[in-house]
C-alpha cells in the first residue's frame, strides 16, 4: 500500500473513532465522571453518618480498595470487549480456573513465578478460545461466553475434584501479595492500580484503542477502514483473558487457594460496574475511568451494607436498582440532541 493510502486510511480511522469514540458531545465524559464521583461521595458520607467509627478509619479504606482489586482488574477487560461490541460472560469461571491449574500440586512444584504465569496463560489461553468462536466460528457472543462460562467451571472442578487446593508455604510470594504493603497498601491494589493506567493508556493513546471504539461503533465501517475486524476480535477477548488471569492471581494471594468456587457471579459484577461506569452495551464508547469508579460504587455499598448489618439480599436490590438506573440514564443520553 502507498504512503498516500496509509495516510488516507489512519485519516478515517480517526475520523471514524471521533463519530462514534467515547466523547460523543463535548463534555459529556466529563459529566458522567462527575456524576459518579458525587456519587462515592455522597456514599461516603452516609457512611460516616451511619458508622463513623467504623466507617472513617484507615483500615476500612484499606479494605475497601482490597475488595474493589479483584473485579476492578476484570473490569478493565470487560470495559474492552463491550466497547468493541462484544460481552464476556466467562470472566468468573476463566478466573476460577486459572486459580486451580496455577495451584495444582505439579504447577506449585516450580515455584510461585511459574504459578503466576501459568494463571496468566490459562486466562489468556481461555480468551482466545473465546475469540476465535466469536471472531472466526461467527458465534454471537452471548453463546460463546455462556459456553466458556459453563466449561471453564466444569473444567476447574474436574481439576480439583471439587476440593480447595492450598498453597504451599513455599510459596507464600504469592501470599505475600496481599500482606506485604508499601506506603500502607497491599502490592495487590498496586497491581490493581497498574492494570488500570495500563488499560487507559492503550484505550485512549493507542491504535488498538482507536480501532476498539471504531469496532464497536460500526462493524462494517471499521472494516472499509482497513481494520482486521476479526483479528481485533480475537484480541479483545484475550485481552479479557489476560486480566481474568491477574485477577486470578490476586484472588490466590487474598486467600491462598485455588478453588472452583472462585468468581462465582464475577461477570456479573464486573459488566455492571462497566455499565455504571457509561459504556455503553451496544458498544462505541465507554472509558477505563468510569469503569473504575463504578467498581469502587459497588464496592462502598458493599461495604456499607456489611458494616450496617444489612442482609445480602438487600444490597442485590439495591445493586439491580443502580443498574436499572443507570441504562435508563444511557438511553436518555443517546435520545439527546449532539
Amino acid at each position: 500500500m502507498t504512503k498516500a493510502g496509509l495516510n488516507e486510511r489512519d485519516g478515517t480511522l480517526v475520523s471514524l473513532t471521533k463519530k462514534v469514540g467515547n466523547g460523543g458531545p463535548a463534555g459529556v465524559g466529563e459529566i458522567r465522571h462527575l456524576g459518579l464521583v458525587a456519587a462515592l461521595v455522597l456514599l461516603c458520607a452516609a457512611g460516616l453518618i451511619t458508622e463513623p467509627e467504623n466507617f472513617a478509619t484507615t483500615g476500612n479504606a484499606v479494605g475497601v480498595l482490597v475488595l474493589a482489586a479483584t473485579i476492578g482488574v476484570i473490569s478493565v477487560g470487560q470495559t474492552f470487549v463491550i466497547i468493541g461490541g462484544g460481552i464476556d460472560l466467562s470472566v468468573g469461571s476463566v478466573m476460577a480456573l486459572a486459580s486451580v491449574w496455577a495451584t495444582t500440586l505439579a504447577t506449585q512444584s516450580y515455584g510461585p513465578a511459574v504459578m503466576a504465569m501459568c494463571a496468566i496463560l490459562v486466562g489468556t489461553g481461555s480468551g482466545v478460545v473465546t475469540g476465535l468462536l466469536i471472531s472466526y466460528g461467527r458465534m454471537v457472543p452471548f453463546i460463546a461466553t455462556l459456553a466458556m462460562l459453563v466449561a471453564a467451571r466444569g473444567l476447574a472442578q474436574r481439576m480439583s475434584d471439587r476440593k480447595t487446593q492450598l498453597i504451599r508455604p513455599e510459596n507464600d510470594a504469592i501470599e505475600a501479595l496481599s500482606t506485604t504493603k508499601l506506603i500502607g497498601l497491599p502490592l495487590l491494589v498496586y497491581i490493581f492500580a497498574a492494570v488500570a493506567v495500563a488499560g487507559w493508556l492503550l484505550l485512549n493513546r493507542t491504535t488498538f484503542g482507536r480501532r476498539t471504539f471504531a469496532v464497536g461503533g460500526n462493524r462494517e465501517a471499521a472494516r472499509l477502514a482497513g481494520i482486521d475486524v476479526r483479528r481485533h476480535t480475537l484480541l479483545l477477548y484475550a485481552l479479557s483473558g489476560f486480566c481474568c488471569g491477574i485477577a486470578a492471581i490476586i484472588i490466590m494471594a487474598l486467600t491462598t487457594t485455588g478453588s472452583s468456587t472462585h468468581g462465582e457471579l464475577y461477570e456479573l459484577d464486573a459488566i455492571a460496574a462497566v455499565i455504571i461506569g457509561g459504556t455503553l452495551l451496544t458498544g462505541g464508547r465507554g472509558t477505563i475511568a468510569g469503569s473504575i469508579l463504578g467498581v469502587l460504587i459497588f464496592t462502598l455499598i458493599t461495604n456499607l451494607f456489611i458494616l450496617n448489618g444489612l442482609q445480602t439480599s438487600d444490597q442485590l436490590i439495591a445493586k439491580g436498582v443502580i443498574i436499572v438506573i443507570a441504562v435508563l440514564l444511557q438511553r436518555r443520553g443517546l435520545r439527546a440532541p449532539a
